[in-house]
């Protein structure tokens, strides 16, 4: 999987999507920033996720965006989505390759070398670190220091996706360090200085 380095963001849906909502995703996808978004809705009924994911799907596709589902293999296949994103209690890798296919798969590795190590093994496209920045998206145990981003990249050329509290002052940081791609959600969704287009215009 490969990036273009202009494209540095992975998009990560609000956990509550209103009718405003697919506006806000248009403009901000039309920065030509985003490489993945991914719809991270805990709550609602599979129906309802199935609604929402269909024309967030569209809109992706209209600005050559990845459209992935988190934690929910099923709805991702169902969605027939560009893949799914899992943390380390959700289906197992290999499941959920006889689910999807040859589809991306992305795994949760906190702070952890070892289980970056493991999601390499069975064949990840991604693996994703962090809170690296307290967040107010998610409860994080985990917090890893900037250097395990270089040490990863010693041992892959796997792409990797640095995640929690990220924002206008600190994405550069993590750039820096060697991280392929940033997953920020509240910074351009829960943003109360700025709109979702003025928050991703300032991560040049």
């Amino acid at each position: 999987m490969r990036f273009n380095k202009k494209k540095f963001i992975y998009l990560i849906s609000p956990q509550k999507i209103d009718k405003t909502f697919y506006h806000h995703l248009a403009h901000v996808l039309n920065q030509k920033k985003v490489s993945l978004f991914q719809l991270r809705l805990k709550r609602g009924s599979f129906r309802k996720k199935l609604i929402i994911g269909k024309k967030i799907k569209k809109i992706c596709k209209e600005f050559k965006v990845k459209f992935l589902v988190n934690d929910n293999v099923h709805l991702a296949k169902k969605l027939n989505a560009d893949g799914c994103h899992l943390g380390q209690s959700d289906m197992d890798i290999h499941k959920a390759r006889k689910l999807i296919g040859n589809k991306i798969i992305g795994i949760t590795c906190h702070n952890s070398i070892k289980l970056a190590k493991t999601a390499l093994k069975n064949k990840a496209d991604y693996i994703a670190f962090g809170a690296f920045y307290s967040t107010s998206t998610k409860k994080t145990k985990y917090k890893p220091s900037l250097k395990i981003l270089k040490k990863v990249r010693k041992i892959t050329k796997t792409p990797i996706i640095a995640i929690g509290g990220i924002n206008s002052n600190n994405y550069k940081k993590l750039l820096l360090n060697k991280a392929n791609l940033l997953a920020i959600s509240g910074y351009i969704w829960k943003n109360k200085k700025l709109k979702p287009i003025e928050a991703i215009k300032k991560l040049r």
